[in-house]
């Protein structure tokens, strides 16, 4: 994932001048989709560490899961960088959303690939309960796909209104989740050997 996010900055332009009106003339908008494309990697990441600390056991189908995951983040700085070129003309930002929600469907069959095989008692499983995020995330990219492939192609307001989807889930995401945290300690304080 450190990959990806190195890819993804050495699609930035760097200023001819010194001031910062160059670096937004040169960069501007792409640093904007850089960030955007920063936070998801960085959510990913988080989560990605968090779950594996709770996953006592890695079978041959959770890392065949992981790299269709992995598959699909490694997409972030091409679409990233279509978007940002294009100057958010509909079909890269459809294209984007089509990528997060991509990603985030293989990080959900991650997640049930770790679940089924450790049972009923899997710590992860207690630790996402309902997974409401995913749900509400997951309709999030779809509205924001379907608003840019269907609303105002000829203008901005499906666009803007996908990519306003597309902050939403980032920011639902940076929002820590405290029950993942609590399921990490409860597990690191209740492995055999430990003391209590």
């Amino acid at each position: 994932m450190a990959i990806i996010i190195t890819v993804m900055v050495l699609e930035l332009t760097v200023p001819s001048g010194h001031h910062l009106a160059d670096l937004v003339h040169a960069t501007g908008i792409g640093l904007l989709t850089y960030l955007l494309s920063f936070v998801y990697v960085g959510i990913y990441w988080n989560n990605h560490h968090h779950m594996f600390q709770l996953t006592k056991q890695i079978t041959g189908g959770a890392l065949w899961a992981n790299l269709a995951m992995l598959f699909f983040l490694s997409l972030f700085p091409f679409t990233t960088a279509w978007m940002d070129d294009s100057r958010f003309a509909p079909t890269p930002v459809v294209l984007y959303g089509v990528d997060l929600l991509c990603a985030a469907g293989a990080y959900l069959v991650l997640q049930r690939v770790i679940i089924r095989m450790e049972g009923p008692g899997s710590p992860l499983r207690a630790a996402i309960g309902a997974d409401v995020k995913g749900k509400v995330s997951a309709v999030l990219y779809l509205a924001g796909v379907l608003a840019a492939l269907t609303i105002d192609r000829d203008g901005r307001s499906g666009v803007w209104i996908a990519l306003s989807c597309y902050v939403a889930v980032a920011v639902l995401w940076i929002v820590p989740d405290r029950r993942m945290d609590r399921a990490v300690h409860r597990a690191t304080r209740d492995q055999p050997g430990e003391s209590r």
